[in-house]
C-alpha cells in the first residue's frame, strides 16, 4: 500500500507536460493495440465536457473581476493585442494564398452538406456577431456564448469598478480565485483525459483521409505550420527585438498540443489562462485578451477558409487573380473573426468566400462536407494554431509594454 502511495505521490510531482506526454503515448499504444475500450472514450469525453463546463464561468468572473479591480495603463495593451490578433490572421490567410499558387490542389467533390445554412454575406456574419454580443447574460451562460459573455463581463466589470465598494469588489475578486482553483484541478486531470482522446482518435479514424485528400490536408496543415513557426515568430520578433523561438515553442508545448487533442478553443480557455499565469503576465490584462483572442484571433480558420476556396476554384477550373486573392484573403480575415459567431465555424464560411467567384452555393457546400470528412485533423490543427497563438500574442503585447519601460523580460 505504501509503495503504491509513494508511485502516486511521484506521479503527481512529475512536470505536467511529462505526464502529458505519457498519457499521449499510451493512449497511441493502447489505441493500436486494443481499439474498443469505452472506459477511455469516456475518460476523455468526461476530461473536455469539464473544460466546457467551466470555461464560461471562468471567462465571466475573471473578465469582471479583472476590470473590477484593474489599475490604469493596460490600455495600451489591448490595442497592442488587437493589432497583433488581426495582423496574424491576415498574414495566415495571405500565406493560404501563397501556399495554393504554389501548390495547387483540387478535391473530390462528394454530395452536399446536409442540414446546414452558411451565411449569404460577410455583413451577416457581423450582424450575428452584433447580435450574440446582446444576448441574455444568463443565456450566453448556458449556450456558452464567448462573444456576449465577454461583453457583459466587461459591462459588469466596469459598473463596480464605478459604483461598488472594495468589499464587493474583493468579494468578486476571490469567487474568480475560486474558480480558477476549480479549473487548476481539472487541468491536473488533462493527462488522462489526453490519454482518452488519442485513444478515441487513433481507434477509430482510419487511414482513408490521407489517400482520397492527401495533398488537400497536406497544404493546410502545411499552411498551419508555417504560420505557426515562420509568420507568428516573425511577427514577435519586429516587436520584441529577440529571439522569439522559446516563448513560441512553449505556447505550442503547453497549449498547442492540448488544443489538438480537445479541437476546443473554448476548451482550451482555462489551459491558456494558466500558462499565462506561468509566464508571469498581468491577470487584469490576459483575463480579457484570451477570451477575446478566441472570438477574433482565427489564424487557422482564415487558412481553411482561404485553401478550401481556392481548391473548390482549381478544381473546377476558375482563375484566380492576385489581386482579387488579396480581396479573398480580407474576406477570410474578416469571416474568420467572425466564425466564432457561426454554428460549423470556419467551414460553413467556405460558401461565402466561393461567392467571390461566381461559384454556386450547392458546390461549395460539397467543399464542406469535405471539409467535415478531413475535420478530425484540419480542425484539430486549426485549434492548435488559433488558442496557442491567443498565448503567444497576449504575452508578447504585455512584454512589448515592459520593454518600452525598460523592464526585465523573461520566457
Amino acid at each position: 500500500m505504501q509503495a503504491v502511495k509513494s508511485l502516486f505521490q511521484k506521479w503527481w510531482n512529475l512536470s505536467l507536460i511529462i505526464r502529458i506526454v505519457t498519457g499521449l503515448v499510451i493512449g497511441v499504444i493502447l489505441g493500436i493495440t486494443v481499439p474498443g475500450l469505452g472506459i477511455l472514450t469516456l475518460i476523455g469525453n468526461i476530461f473536455v465536457g469539464a473544460l466546457k463546463a467551466v470555461a464560461p464561468i471562468l471567462v465571466f468572473v475573471l473578465v469582471m473581476s479583472a476590470l473590477a479591480n484593474a489599475g490604469g495603463g493596460i490600455q495600451k495593451r489591448f490595442r497592442t493585442v488587437i493589432i497583433l490578433y488581426l495582423l496574424g490572421t491576415l498574414l495566415a490567410a495571405v500565406t493560404a494564398v501563397a501556399a495554393s499558387y504554389i501548390f495547387p490542389v483540387g478535391m473530390v467533390l462528394t454530395e452536399a452538406a446536409e442540414g446546414t445554412a452558411p451565411p449569404s454575406n460577410i455583413s451577416e456574419v457581423l450582424m450575428n456577431l452584433v447580435t450574440n454580443m446582446v444576448s441574455n447574460p444568463v443565456a450566453a451562460l448556458t449556450n456558452a456564448n464567448y462573444i456576449g459573455i465577454l461583453f457583459w463581463a466587461i459591462v459588469f466589470g466596469f459598473g463596480l469598478r464605478e459604483l461598488a465598494s472594495a468589499q464587493t469588489r474583493s468579494m468578486i475578486d476571490e469567487i474568480a480565485q475560486v474558480v480558477s482553483q476549480a479549473v487548476r484541478w481539472i487541468i491536473n486531470f488533462a493527462p488522462f483525459g489526453i490519454l482518452g482522446l488519442v485513444y478515441t482518435a487513433v481507434s477509430e479514424s482510419g487511414l482513408e483521409i490521407f489517400t482520397v485528400y492527401g495533398r488537400l490536408l497536406l497544404n493546410l496543415v502545411g499552411s498551419m505550420l508555417f504560420v505557426a513557426l515562420v509568420v507568428n515568430p516573425i511577427i514577435v520578433a519586429l516587436f520584441l527585438k529577440r529571439n522569439p523561438y522559446p516563448l513560441v515553442f512553449r505556447c505550442i508545448r503547453e497549449s498547442g498540443v492540448t488544443a489538438f487533442f480537445t479541437r476546443s478553443s473554448a476548451a482550451n480557455i482555462p489551459v491558456n489562462m494558466k500558462l499565462c499565469a506561468d509566464l508571469g503576465l498581468e491577470s487584469d490584462f490576459y483575463s480579457v485578451s484570451i477570451p477575446l483572442g478566441a472570438t477574433i484571433n482565427m489564424a487557422g480558420a482564415a487558412v481553411t477558409i482561404t485553401t478550401m476556396t481556392l481548391a473548390v476554384c482549381h478544381t473546377l477550373g476558375v482563375h484566380v487573380d492576385f489581386p482579387t486573392a488579396i480581396v479573398l484573403s480580407v474576406i477570410s480575415t474578416l469571416g474568420a473573426c467572425g466564425a466564432s459567431g457561426v454554428a460549423g465555424g470556419s467551414l460553413l464560411l467556405i460558401p461565402l468566400a466561393c461567392s467571390l467567384f461566381g461559384i454556386s452555393a450547392d458546390i461549395a457546400m460539397q467543399a464542406v462536407s469535405v471539409g467535415f470528412i478531413i475535420g478530425v485533423i484540419q480542425d484539430s490543427v486549426e485549434t492548435a494554431v488559433n488558442s496557442s497563438s491567443d498565448v503567444l500574442f497576449t504575452a508578447t503585447a504585455e512584454f512589448h509594454d515592459r520593454l518600452q519601460q525598460n523592464k526585465k523580460v523573461d520566457f
